[in-house]
């Protein structure tokens, strides 16, 4: 098993940096005319269109497309012990850690000019779930707690349900994570009745999750009529490298991430040039026994890469450039090369730190920006769920004093009728309010 190696400085590994850096850039033509077609279907019918259509691509159809009773105390109460404290440990730590974003705002005075920010959470919130083989209640948590942490009221989970026990996990996260109804549809028909609305499912302010490619370019289409976190990509990871890596370690942080899809992008950089045929060994010997072993190989021969530098420097200058959604810094002292890497979606410093404890149990969100958009975007958290509103008050006095300077900048962009709204008040006689008086 041999990772694509290239040394640093040559043109192939620019080549390869270059590639890398672009790999965001996702083609949706292939999948847009059905996607298109999908939301077009479910704004005209609603409820109808849904059912039709998850009957049509999961060969399923929901006996009941939105569902206020989900089940899921009595769902969380069936499951194995040891897993039903693992999630509700879970949920405790994701909970506190996402408790420290709240942001109350801020009020201020300033020469008789009130200024400040009020913070209100969204109505409602859709998370998306997906199902298939990519069935994950760690991310229903990730998603839904911040959500309720911020105060949203609604918080509606699309997600096919298998109408069996495998659904216990994700009702039961659910259940954990305050989410207030189910809606049993999957794929782009779930992201339009959650972005629309239909005569059962209320229309959302957010949606949140991950999904295929159909989910991934209707969360696109349908940003306006609604906001979104961000368009998911393929899963991530790359670990940052020196010669105290131990090769075990690092093959393994690589195969956690290439076992969730067979275009997740597992990536090395390192300083220490044995240590990439010491990996690719532990790759081999690591995968002989992995249950996802298909999807894995496929993901480290596709897209698993392997970068060669001179220097420490460099390490953090690569891991920069390839602005990753998950970094594992396995080098001697992980906090000082920490500065040098700026975009990067979760950083996980020193060799005890497995990338696996951020996706379950740490408690920040796992649900990253990937393929190069940590570059700008932020893990989901309890800002992904408020909206802001400016709050302003002006006193008489304040208000004359600053009169030039509006009327001047009003007219100075051509809009005469702001700088007589501003002209009126100052001319009131009285203005013991500051408001206009009839």
């Amino acid at each position: 098993m041999r990772l694509h190696t290239h040394i640093d400085g040559t043109s192939e590994a620019q080549a390869a940096l270059a590639s890398l850096a672009d790999r965001g850039e996702a083609d949706f033509a292939a999948v847009e005319p059905v996607v298109r077609e999908i939301l077009a279907a479910v704004r005209a019918e609603g409820d109808a269109a849904v059912l039709r259509l998850q009957e049509r691509f999961a060969g399923r159809r929901p006996n009941a497309l939105y569902l206020a009773a989900y089940g899921g105390e009595a769902a969380l109460a069936r499951l194995d012990p040891n897993a039903r404290a693992a999630l509700q440990l879970a949920a405790d730590r994701i909970r506190r850690f996402h408790e420290r974003e709240r942001d109350a705002g801020f009020r201020y005075e300033e020469g008789g000019v009130g200024l400040g920010l009020r913070v209100s959470p969204v109505r409602r919130a859709g998370v998306y779930a997906p199902g298939g083989k990519a069935r994950y209640p760690s991310s229903v948590l990730m998603s839904a707690i911040p959500a309720r942490v911020a105060g949203v009221r609604d918080i509606v989970l699309a997600t096919p349900l298998a109408g069996d026990a495998s659904d216990d996990a994700l009702l039961a996260a659910a259940h954990l994570s305050g989410v207030t109804a189910v809606v049993d549809a999957g794929g782009a028909q779930a992201i339009a009745a959650l972005a629309y609305g239909t005569a059962s499912v209320p229309r959302c302010d957010k949606i949140v999750g991950p999904g295929n490619a159909y989910v991934a370019c209707a969360k696109r289409l349908v940003f306006g009529a609604v906001s979104i976190d961000s368009i998911a990509g393929p899963s991530e990871i790359l670990v940052v490298a020196d010669e105290t890596a131990d090769a075990r370690l690092v093959a393994a942080d690589l195969l956690s991430q290439a076992e969730h899809d067979e275009a997740a992008y597992p990536l090395l950089v390192t300083s220490h040039p044995p240590l990439v045929e010491a990996v690719e060994r532990e790759l081999a010997r690591q995968l002989a026994d992995l249950p996802r072993v298909a999807i894995a190989r496929a993901s480290v021969e596709t897209n698993g890469h392997a970068f060669v530098v001179s220097s420490r420097a460099r390490l953090a200058e690569v891991a920069d450039r390839l602005a990753v959604e998950h970094v594992s810094l396995q080098v001697r002292d992980p906090e000082e090369l920490l500065p040098g890497i700026r975009a990067a979606g979760a950083v996980f410093l020193g060799h005890l730190t497995p990338e696996a404890a951020g996706d379950y149990l740490a408690g920040p969100s796992h649900v990253l920006p990937t393929g190069g958009a940590v570059r700008y975007g932020s893990p989901l958290g309890v800002y992904d769920f408020v909206a802001r509103t400016s709050v302003l008050r002006y006193e008489a006095a304040a208000l004359e004093e600053q009169a030039q300077a509006i009327t001047a900048f009003a007219r100075l962009e051509g809009l005469e009728a702001h700088a007589r709204a501003v002209e009126l008040r100052v001319s009131v006689k009285s203005r013991t309010t500051g408001e206009s008086q009839h």
